[in-house]
């Protein structure tokens, strides 16, 4: 496998500065601060325009093959030829063009989605929107089996360590984070981004370009609620373990339940709500 990445352009920035007018109940006063950068990704595969995403430039890479696995149209890390950022653009969109050349049956499946995939940009807040009806949404996999457990005051502890992760939160406060973690709580991946579903392609997406995988003795953790989609991330990538800090959505329950997830949510202080797959919390 050969993956490369072309220039990063304006890639590199999460951060924006920004002057604001700060207002308490007794005073107002201008002062400088930072906002998380969201800018759009361009997604091409083998040359043509496949989806246009919302994200936050960074981990570019890992975003694409992360969507593309969800998205199954690759399977493995062997189903990617290169990735690299596009440098015959117009300059306002350098480094926010990513081109993936796929091979072997990924390049079918490639062609598939493109002719069958109405053109699309998807907001930072949704990661399903260019589907063509509800029941693309639902892909065919077999329950995960992994039977290993994981303490609750294990879980306890994912929050504050994902917290304590995020570099550009500290500085604008508005990014959402994936954490990856390891059997005994340690965190051993993390990705932020102003959409919480490509903060989890880039997380998975890291994994696969190191050819880590499966990962069948992960765990995986996100701020903010959990979606449909970000069960299916997690399902498609043979995690059996899924938590967040807020609520999971009706849908991502039943497909949690589908797959044989352990579904978290509400991760605070001591205490979380099992939604699915009980009988890997160690009571």
């Amino acid at each position: 496998m050969d993956v490369k990445q072309g220039q990063d352009g304006r890639g590199t920035s999460r951060a924006y500065a920004v002057d604001v007018l700060r207002v308490d109940a007794e005073s107002s006063a201008r002062r400088p601060d930072f906002a998380a950068v969201e800018e759009p990704l361009e997604i091409r595969l083998q040359g043509s325009p496949f989806i246009v995403t919302m994200r936050t430039p960074g981990a570019d890479r890992e975003l694409a093959a992360g969507f593309l696995l969800s998205e199954r149209i690759i399977l493995d890390a062997d189903d990617l030829g290169t990735i690299r950022h596009c440098t015959d653009v117009d300059a306002g969109a350098e480094g926010n063009v990513l081109d993936v050349m796929l091979v072997g049956a990924a390049r079918d499946r490639a062609d598939i989605a493109l002719a069958g995939k109405r053109p699309v940009t998807t907001t930072s807040a949704c990661g399903v929107c260019g589907r063509r009806s509800i029941d693309d949404l639902v892909c065919t996999l077999p329950p995960i089996s992994a039977d290993w457990s994981i303490a609750p005051a294990t879980v306890a502890t994912f929050p504050e360590l994902l917290r304590g992760a995020q570099s550009v939160f500290d500085d604008t406060g508005g990014l959402h984070a994936a954490g990856l973690f390891d059997r005994d709580g340690r965190l051993i991946g993390v990705a932020e981004d102003v959409g919480r579903h490509n903060a989890v392609d880039k997380v998975i997406g890291a994994q696969l370009l190191a050819e880590r995988f499966p990962l069948s003795d992960r765990a995986l953790f996100v701020s903010g609620r959990t979606s449909f989609e970000i069960v299916q991330k997690a399902t498609v990538a043979g995690i059996p373990i899924l938590g967040a800090v807020s609520a999971p959505s009706s849908l991502a329950i039943e497909l949690a339940r589908q797959g044989n997830v352990t579904l978290l949510g509400f991760v605070r202080g001591q205490t979380f709500n099992v939604y699915s797959g009980d009988h890997r919390i160690s009571i």
